[in-house]
């Protein structure tokens, strides 16, 4: 199988991978107080995301950046419970220009951190591999691929609940955000050196 093909389909496999359900569960809180109208403020904030993970992913994977997994592993899960503590105390009606930039900085921020725990995982797969460029490019274009199915699936689920059951978007917010906090509070716990 050529290089491109392979690379492109681990990194789609990572991401959606139900094993690594940290990085879905941060995707889907990210956007969960979001509806398909908004659209465009979505794709600002993925691309914030993209460009923060996109960054460290190339920077670790090329050893120009050493971070501790373990320090990785324990921050990502706060990424998701900050994300979901964000969605539960933000109103869904109306959101300043301010506070999306804030978002939209946060996700870039976020992003960093996850790109280096991609990178630990795309660093033990490189080791027979004469270049990095062309893994590290299909890698990294294989999780956008599956961010942006995620991000489907959690605008279809919203659409459903809100639009066609009729829940409260605000419930479906609380819920949701509140599921992931907890969720990511056992994996700080789990993960919490000593």
């Amino acid at each position: 199988m050529p290089t491109f093909q392979l690379y492109l389909g681990l990194g789609i496999d990572h991401i959606i991978d139900l094993e690594g359900y940290d990085h879905i569960l941060f995707i889907t809180a990210l956007c969960a107080v979001y509806a398909m109208k908004q659209w465009r403020s979505i794709l600002i904030l993925v691309t914030a995301f993209t460009i923060g993970h996109s960054t460290t992913l190339a920077l670790a994977t090329l050893n120009i950046i050493n971070i501790s997994p373990n320090l990785i592993e324990l921050l990502i899960p706060i990424t998701i419970f900050i994300t979901g503590l964000w969605n539960v105390l933000q109103s869904t009606d109306s959101v300043s220009v301010l506070a999306h930039r804030f978002k939209y900085g946060t996700a870039l921020f976020f992003g960093l951190i996850h790109g280096t725990g991609f990178s630990i995982y795309l660093r033990s797969l490189l080791g027979k591999e004469d270049s990095i460029v062309l893994p590290l490019f299909s890698f990294n274009l294989g999780l956008e691929i599956g961010q942006v199915i995620i991000v489907l699936i959690v605008l279809l689920i919203s659409f459903v609940l809100v639009n066609i059951l009729h829940v409260k978007r605000r419930e479906w917010n609380l819920i949701f955000s509140g599921a992931a906090m907890g969720v990511s509070l056992i994996l700080i716990i789990e993960r919490f050196p000593g």
